[in-house]
This record gives structure tokens, C-alpha cells and sequence, in this order.
């Protein structure tokens, strides 16, 4: 089905579109199938202050006390090392994953997967794949269906874990797209950043995945840096 991204600010979508990924504080498309973004794995830059007032010691931390920060995008990681700090946590993003469902959306898509990636070893794959289970299963409790984001070498076992369908990034131009597809029978939306990206996947995929082609931060249609594309 034709897709668009909008987790950077909510638009009128394109004609033809039938579904569509908005943030959480967002409200649904009406009449589309609606996936509501969570970064569930780490912090967004705007709410690091929040996490200090409030969880200081649910922020992840070096050992000289310095928060670990995903340096492409300016996120705090989540400390999700312990059971009792995961279930805290799942405590947390979980109601953000009610409020989804209360307003009208059917899917949630749960951000940096990946996250064990960028914690300088701190974090191990098991880590996040266990927060990952307690969400999948929070989000189905709430009649939602749960989206794996990004972290292609892992999608055979979200999949397994309970995750219904994935978000992929950048999956042609880094050649992930196969992962993915085989992992969820194709039930995968894919965002591209690059023409060359775009060409790939839609030469490979195009008629199988759904797949857009954005400006990196997804503005809204009526700015100047928005792009959108499809195969």
C-alpha cells in the first residue's frame, strides 16, 4: 500500500496514501491505516531534561557518570541493562504506547531497536530485545500491532518475539531490504534518504514493500526542504 513518513510533522496526505506514520503526539490520519512513533529505546533531545528530573537513573551512563548519547541524532540512551530498570521503563513508554491506541492509532512503531549498537558495550543485543518483548506484548495488550524499526540482523528474531511488521531506514542503500522482507513476508514500510537509495529498493522491491523516498527530517509539505517519492 501506498506510504508516507510524517514523524517530523504531520501534513495532509498525498492522494492515493493508505497509511501513514505519524508521532505519538500527533493525531491519526482519518480513514488510513496509522502507526504512531515511539522512541522507546532512547531519548528524544527534547525531553532529556524530563528523563533527568524525573528517571535520572533510567538514562544510561558511562562509567565517569556521563550520559551515553547517540551522537547522530543528540538521544540519551534508555538504561534497559537490568530487568528491574526494563520493567520501569516499560512501565513508562507503555502508557505512551496506551495513549496511542486511545487516539485512534492501529500500529506503533518502537525507534532504535538498534540501540545496544551506540551504548559503548553497555548494552547488549539480549537487552534489547528483552525491552522489545515487554512493548510488543504492551502494544498487542492495547489491540495494537507492533512495527520492528530498523535493526536488520535482528528481524528473524523480532519477528519472533512478537513483532508484527518492521520500518525500515535506508534499507536499499545499505542493502538490508532482503532481511526484512523475508523476516515479515513482506510486511515492511521502507523510508529512503537518497535517489540512489530509492532506485535500489524500488528495482528490487518495488512492487513487493512499501517505500518512500523523504528529506531526512521529514518536514511537512509547504516547507522548503520537504522531498517525497515513491517507486
Amino acid at each position: 500500500m501506498a506510504f508516507d513518513y510524517q514523524i517530523g510533522g504531520a501534513y495532509p496526505p498525498p492522494s492515493g496514501v493508505r497509511a501513514v506514520s505519524r508521532d505519538r503526539a500527533a493525531k491519526p490520519a482519518p480513514g488510513l491505516y496509522n502507526i504512531c512513533y515511539v522512541n522507546a529505546f532512547q531519548a528524544q533531545p527534547d525531553a532529556t531534561d524530563w528523563w533527568q528530573a524525573h528517571h535520572p537513573d533510567l538514562l544510561l551512563r558511562d562509567s565517569g557518570g556521563a550520559l551515553v548519547v547517540d551522537k547522530d541524532w543528540g538521544e540519551a540512551l534508555l538504561d534497559i541493562s537490568t530487568d528491574a530498570k526494563r520493567e520501569r521503563l516499560a512501565r513508562i513508554v507503555g502508557e505512551w504506547i496506551d495513549g496511542c491506541a486511545a487516539a485512534g492509532f492501529q500500529a506503533v512503531e518502537a525507534d532504535n531497536l538498534d540501540s545496544h549498537e551506540r551504548s559503548k558495550e553497555l548494552l547488549t543485543v539480549a537487552d534489547d530485545l528483552a525491552f522489545g518483548k515487554l512493548l510488543a506484548d504492551r502494544a498487542h495488550a492495547s489491540g495494537l500491532a507492533m512495527g520492528q524499526k530498523n535493526a536488520a540482523d535482528l528481524a528473524r528474531k523480532g519477528r519472533s518475539l512478537g513483532f508484527d511488521f518492521a520500518v525500515a531506514e535506508e534499507c536499499g542503500e545499505y542493502d538490508e531490504c532482503d532481511a526484512y522482507a523475508h523476516a515479515y513476508d513482506n510486511r515492511v514500510f521502507v523510508i529512503e534518504y537518497t535517489a540512489d537509495g530509492l532506485a535500489t529498493v524500488c528495482t528490487s522491491w518495488g512492487k513487493e514493500l512499501s517505500v518512500v523516498l523523504r528529506d531526512r527530517n521529514v518536514v511537512p509539505a509547504g516547507d522548503g526542504a520537504y522531498r517525497r517519492r515513491t517507486c
